[in-house]
């Protein structure tokens, strides 16, 4: 019998070694994507109860409010351009939405606002977390 040429184990370690590297990547990448979907899903509920807890503190400053609505409304909508996860995105879009539509001119639609607010905030959070689930 003759003895195998000296390049083939060579070439067969190489070859294994791909397989192991890239194989072990997609595995890496996949949980790098999970680790930063549940990023994006805390930060969505945390940009809520922020905005909600903003909001409840400005009932007697509708312009301060219309603000914080917006703001909270646009981390949102920053969010949603950056997420992955195209449940997460759609939701943070609407409450995004949801948010900058309010229209707060004076004391009584504040009142009105922050009511709505309190209430919605928890679906919203809701929302967005079943996004991710």
């Amino acid at each position: 019998m003759r003895p195998l040429p000296r390049r083939i184990p060579v070439l067969a370690a190489s070859a294994l070694a791909a397989v192991l590297v890239t194989t072990g990547c997609s595995e890496l990448q996949e949980v790098s994507q999970g680790i930063d979907k549940a990023q994006q899903c805390v930060q969505a509920a945390g940009i809520v109860t922020e905005t909600a807890a903003k909001v409840s503190g400005l009932i007697n400053d509708p312009a301060a409010m219309e603000k914080a609505l917006n703001e909270g409304g646009a981390k949102l909508g920053d969010l949603a351009d950056k997420a992955a996860n195209t449940s997460l995105k759609e939701a943070a879009e609407g409450v995004s939405g949801t948010l900058e539509g309010f229209n707060v001119t004076n004391a009584n639609s504040a009142v009105d606002t922050a009511q709505k607010v309190a209430t919605d905030s928890v679906q919203w959070v809701q929302q967005l977390t079943n996004a991710c689930g």
